[in-house]
């Protein structure tokens, strides 16, 4: 009987967390526009970190809790995810151009931090070194989204490229409305309602994230399994369903388009891009994160160490190696991630790794 308030508790923690944390992220990035940060700034800080921003309070909340099998699991498991689902199904359904020395750049420091996180968790804990290094690419990956940010915004340098389409296959049409993001006029009443919205957007996001927490460890109690596979699976799915509804272009339509398209904070074109980013920043950001918040050495279970860090390395090889070598991007590139990443599922559920 227990089962349907805690799968209620998990599903109002996905709409809590969906609203307060797009809430919160619009708010954050017009509050540095106000401020007087060039857009290029903005969009190189305030919008990278923001697209991981429902992660990093989950594992921020986990690892202050001790539950650091969810800690860990929203930082690993969640840049799976984000790779293996929501990048691979944006490559299958929307037309993608991406700038080619950016996503280079990208997955080559993807593959630095997962070897980071193999070097030094082969004692089953994250070392003090590790968290320093994690850290580390973190200011080298927001350089380099300043930096790309700014050659954006004046063209200079940039080598776009595009999915290469199936023969006889019609390119998708161009979407007329919502190409860029768009910021409301400065006054005192609109500082005020954002200064607002982002504590508003932040105490909701909290909440959600709550939520959530407490019904995986719920379903873990329930269900006698181990919590690392509700983080690979509930906790890791959650943050990502807004980006798979803008994946599906909102196919349901209702509130909530109406409600995403107010609170954007990238144009819909920059997508693939912005979940690339979130899942490095989920290694990079999150999981150091989670390490200084639980004040010991962090925990990383085998599970994570022998599911998660080589999946996510097989996902970034497939990403970078055909941009590299052909300079083109492929649609069976979003298919060979999504394989993986039910392979990724079906090795979690059926075989989960003790110790995890």
């Amino acid at each position: 009987m227990l089962l349907l308030p805690t799968l209620l508790l998990y599903a109002l923690g996905l709409l809590l967390t969906g609203i307060g944390s797009r809430l919160a992220s619009r708010c954050a990035t017009w509050c540095g526009a106000l401020c007087g940060l060039p857009m290029w700034m903005v969009g190189g800080t305030l919008v990278a970190v923001c697209t991981a921003l429902p992660q990093l309070v989950l594992a921020f909340l986990a690892a202050g809790m001790s539950v650091t099998a969810l800690a860990v699991g929203t930082a690993l498991a969640g840049a799976v995810t984000q790779l293996g689902l929501v990048l691979a199904l944006c490559l299958l359904r929307c037309n993608v151009t991406v700038d080619r020395g950016e996503l280079l750049r990208k997955c080559a420091l993807l593959l630095v931090a997962c070897g980071v996180v193999a070097l030094f968790v082969r004692d089953g804990t994250l070392s003090y070194t590790g968290t320093g290094l994690l850290m580390g690419l973190f200011v080298l990956f927001v350089m380099q989204s300043i930096a790309y940010q700014y050659r954006f915004a004046f063209r200079e340098g940039l080598e776009l490229i595009t999915v290469q389409k199936e023969k006889g296959e019609k390119p998708p049409p161009e979407d007329p409305s919502g190409r860029t993001v768009l910021f409301p006029a400065m006054s005192i009443r609109t500082s005020l309602r954002n200064l607002a919205g982002v504590v508003g957007g932040m105490a909701v996001l909290c909440v959600g994230a709550w939520a959530l927490l407490n019904s995986a460890v719920a379903l873990a109690n329930l269900t006698g399994t181990i919590q690392a596979q509700w983080a690979a699976t509930l906790i890791s799915f959650g943050p990502c369903l807004p980006l798979l509804v803008e994946v599906f272009d909102h196919p349901l339509g209702s509130a909530w388009k109406r409600f995403a398209e107010k609170c954007r904070i990238y144009p819909p074109q920059a997508l693939p891009m912005q979940v690339l980013n979130s899942a490095i920043l989920s290694i990079t950001l999150v999981l150091p994160v989670s390490s200084l918040m639980y004040r010991r050495r962090l925990p990383v279970g085998e599970q994570f160490r022998q599911y998660d860090i080589p999946f996510c390395v097989l996902m970034a090889l497939i990403l970078l190696l055909p941009p590299l070598v052909k300079k083109r991007l492929y649609r069976w590139q979003g298919r060979v991630c999504l394989i993986l990443y039910i392979m990724y599922l079906a090795a979690v559920l059926i075989m989960p790794r003790a110790g995890a």
